[in-house]
């Protein structure tokens, strides 16, 4: 709880990591939003979130299965990260074409 406490108290903005494609080249990469859709989630602002990086949503429950899935056995492991390792990827894709439209 005193990590979650300080969190909050940091203004997490003023460490995030610049976006080296779109320095260089001037357009958004498929990673675009992450940082701040994490941010946002830091905050409990959900939906802004979502609307930063939909994947988020996705992302956070993969890693979180794959962290489990070392420790502990679970029967459909294999279906169930496949299922948020597909759904992570189309909405990244998703999210990215969109962008541009």
């Amino acid at each position: 709880m005193k990590l979650f406490s300080l969190l909050l108290a940091l203004n997490v903005e003023d460490y995030m990591l610049p976006c080296f494609t779109k320095k260089i080249f001037g357009f958004d990469c498929l990673g675009c939003g992450l940082q701040r859709s994490v941010a946002f989630l830091f905050r409990g602002d959900f939906l802004a979130a979502w609307e930063m990086y939909p994947a988020i949503f996705t992302i956070i429950p993969l890693f979180g299965m794959l962290a489990v899935d070392q420790l502990v056995e679970i029967k459909y492991a294999n279906k169930i990260l496949i299922t948020l390792m597909i759904a992570s990827v189309v909405l990244i894709l998703t999210n990215y074409i969109l962008k541009f439209i």
